[in-house]
């Protein structure tokens, strides 16, 4: 009954509205969501990557074989978080660009709500730790909008970084809606992911204190194993022997287990080599070290972050709550082509046309994983992690969207250790969850009206083996790679970037018979191979796949210069907070000046602008009495000082970048109060990417773009400091995209 106002309280009569209720038996929700880890990288899907905690959940669940995912890490979180395909939600690409299309907005559309704007009404408590990265990165900056972070679509509390990927030592941390600094330094210990298993703990405790009648929705994606592969060394050097035979034994090997473990038909073949992937063998001694190296970074990772996992089952376990608890752990993509041929010791060189030649990686052999490294594997490593499939990350074939998947919920799935061959793909996730908690897909979701989920549930399949298969075609595009999964048969087609759409080659497998797409049978079965591409074409248009685009170059380089617009004059005040790359000023291949106004006694030093890490960024500061500045292109430092002392009277402090005509040389001119005041020469300098680190004022958090030690904060008045830039950018779009599309 509602409430009645009288004019009094004796005349008036309360109303207790109920809260939302869960169905019953609703259970505890914990996904597990990994970066760039391939098909059998886990332990329990026949890798020697030790992974003991996530082997027990498949031990005491499910593993599933034909589970598939979107090619890439943004694409696959808006199809998992909202149950449709991710063109139909926006985001058919990644969420660094708006294309001006409806299906590439880079952001979860409003008409498709997220997995925790579902649950809400039906009581649940909804938790985010870790990456995002469905969010505009030009919307990520301390002025949002914030509609579209994790606040802005269902979650209660987020705590984690919004980026493809950061440094794992000093990452860019957002608690809610707001930038923090990290509560630790690479020097004191600290590594992200056992700050976020640290977080998820927390946010489960404090459930569990204050409101251990309702059920949570704990959303855990960490870092790992996306670039930078950052863990402890000694972890990292553990695997070296374990590598030590290379890429080609190693698929062997794992195709080998996953015959034993069932998780393919025993008849299951081993494709040839990736394009461009050479044997072992014919490497040098030195080469095999750096690749097995970069390896075991990679595996060091994953067997980290493994560990810590195990932490926060155990913590499930204590609480009293592990049984009532659903647990997924699944990678968004299959492993990443981005380490190239040869890998990176520090990707940030190459990226600005920066070599690392072999000899240079052999040299820093021992730093790979630490704090100073951005460290990718070679494509021969990215082929094992995805054996036994073909191609990588950005692909249609089966490396690029086909991925492990371990489900365990000891009082809801019965059964322990077994493999499930279906088909299923990111977007019946939440149709799947939504089943077994009883609950249907809402109408409107905060007064939108919502569009209809497109996956479909799985959720007989999690109970009984005979389950039928996915009656619905799926279909999968990036990049202009494209293909099509119905009724077992598979058509898809590997794009070459700037080829014409038409000259394209379609494959077509029966992967029923063939779980490895070995056997093309397009010239068998014409007739099926056109059904299949024609209705890939009908369902792209239903879905807002089109128009086709291949353009990385063009997609970034215009998304930069449509954010900045006109915008040529940056002011930074003195309290302000961390600024991220993407909203910073762009400086790249341009003329630009630095100038700070500050108030002196004598003596100060410090920090008065840094951009960027140790990997790569640029640093106006004082230091020894003069001012300095530092351009640090992948760990090459280029440093130039004042011809004299700062006075104690200066009140302006500033640098003038500007190119010289002559390759990629640039100058890099000294001011106190606008008089010049030394000049130095770079041999390069930012012409693709700046870094992945954003923006300081008046200190450099996290590790440090220049010889100094971090946060090496100012220790005068700052006053403000203000960048201005010319109109005289040359940006290569080809070269940009090749770099971005590296680092995502």
């Amino acid at each position: 009954m509602a409430a009645r106002i009288g004019r009094t309280v004796a005349e008036s009569t309360p109303e207790w509205p109920d809260p939302p209720r869960p169905p019953k038996g609703a259970p505890n929700i914990l996904v597990i969501l990994f970066d760039d880890v391939g098909f059998s990288d886990f332990g329990c899907y026949g890798s020697p990557i030790r992974t003991p905690n996530i082997d027990r959940l498949a031990a005491e669940g499910l593993r599933y074989a034909g589970f598939h995912t979107t090619a890439m890490c943004s694409t696959t979180r808006a199809a998992l978080l909202t149950g449709r395909n991710h063109h139909s939600v926006g985001v058919g690409c990644l969420a660094n660009f708006d294309s001006g299309y409806p299906g590439y907005r880079g952001k979860i559309a409003k008409e498709a709500g997220t997995l925790p704007e579902m649950l809400r009404p039906h009581g649940y408590r909804n938790y985010m730790v870790g990456k995002w990265h469905v969010t505009p990165l030009t919307e990520t900056g301390p002025s949002g909008p914030f509609d579209g972070w994790p606040l802005g679509r269902g979650f209660d509390r987020y705590y984690g970084f919004m980026d493809a990927e950061t440094d794992q030592y000093s990452p860019e941390l957002v608690r809610d809606n707001t930038p923090i600094t990290p509560p630790g330094t690479f020097e004191t210990g600290y590594h992200l992911t056992e700050d976020l298993v640290d977080q998820s703990i927390r946010y489960i405790a404090d459930h569990i204190a204050d409101a251990p009648q309702t059920p949570w929705l704990l959303w855990l994606a960490p870092g790992a194993c996306h670039a930078p592969h950052q863990a402890p060394a000694d972890l990292i050097k553990s695997y070296d022997e374990v590598f030590a035979h290379g890429w080609d034994v190693e698929r062997e090997q794992r195709l080998a287990r996953q015959k034993a473990m069932g998780l393919v038909p025993p008849d299951t073949r081993l494709p040839e080599r990736n394009e461009g992937v050479r044997p072992w063998d014919s490497y040098s001694e030195d080469e095999r070290r750096v690749f097995t190296r970069l390896q075991s970074a990679f595996a060091g990772m994953l067997d980290h972050t493994d560990q810590h996992i195990g932490r926060l089952v155990d913590f499930l376990e204590r609480a009293g709550v592990r049984d009532d608890t659903l647990i997924i752990v699944m990678s968004d993509n299959g492993a990443s082509q981005e380490g190239g041929p040869l890998g990176f010791v520090n990707a940030m060189g190459p990226f600005n046309f920066r070599g690392e030649p072999m000899a240079e990686k052999l040299a820093r052999l021992d730093d790979i994983g630490g704090p100073d490294t951005h460290s990718n594997f070679p494509h021969g490593w990215a082929m094992a992690s995805n054996t036994p499939l073909r191609r990588y990350k950005q692909n249609t074939h089966g490396g690029g969207i086909r991925d492990p998947l371990v489900i365990s919920w000891p009082k809801g799935i019965p059964a322990c250790g077994e493999v499930r061959p279906h088909f299923a793909h990111a977007s019946d996730l939440v149709p799947t969850l939504l089943d077994l908690i009883g609950v249907t897909p809402p109408a409107q979701v905060n007064g939108v009206p919502q569009m209809p989920l497109e996956g479909v549930s799985f959720a007989a399949s999690l109970k009984d083996l005979a389950a039928p298969p996915r009656g619905k075609a799926q279909y999968f595009e990036m990049f202009g790679h494209r293909g099509l999964w119905k009724d077992g048969w598979k058509a898809v087609a590997f794009h070459p970037p700037g080829a014409p759409f038409d000259a394209d080659q379609w494959e077509l497998f029966h992967l029923d018979a063939d779980f490895s797409e070995t056997d093309d049978l397009a010239a068998k079965h014409p007739e099926r191979l056109k059904a299949l591409v024609d209705e890939w074409w009908r369902v792209a248009e239903a879905s807002q796949v089109l128009p086709l685009d291949d353009r990385f170059g063009p997609r970034f380089a215009e998304n930069s210069a449509r954010f900045h617009g006109a915008r040529r004059r940056f002011v930074f005040h003195k309290g302000m907070g961390h600024l991220p790359t993407d909203v910073a000023p762009d400086v790249r291949a341009r003329t630009y000046r630095i100038e700070a106004e500050v108030r002196l006694k004598g003596g100060e030093q410090g920090v008065l602008l840094a951009h960027g890490d140790a990997t790569s960024g640029y640093s106006l500061y004082l230091k020894d009495g003069r001012l300095h500045h530092t351009l640090n292109i992948g760990g090459q430092k280029t440093t130039v000082s004042s011809d004299r002392p700062v006075p104690a009277t200066a009140t302006r402090l500033g640098m003038v970048s500007q190119a010289t005509g002559e390759g990629l040389n640039r100058t890099f001119t000294l001011t106190i109060d606008g008089e010049p005041a030394g000049e130095g020469l770079a041999t390069t300098g930012f012409v693709i990417l700046i870094s992945w680190s954003g923006l300081d004022i008046g200190l450099d958090r996290g590790s440090p773009v220049a010889d100094y030690p971090a946060p090496f904060a100012f220790t005068g008045d700052l006053r403000k400091v203000t960048v201005s830039m010319d109109d005289d950018q040359e940006l290569d779009g080809e070269a940009v995209g090749e770099a971005e599309m590296a680092r995502q």
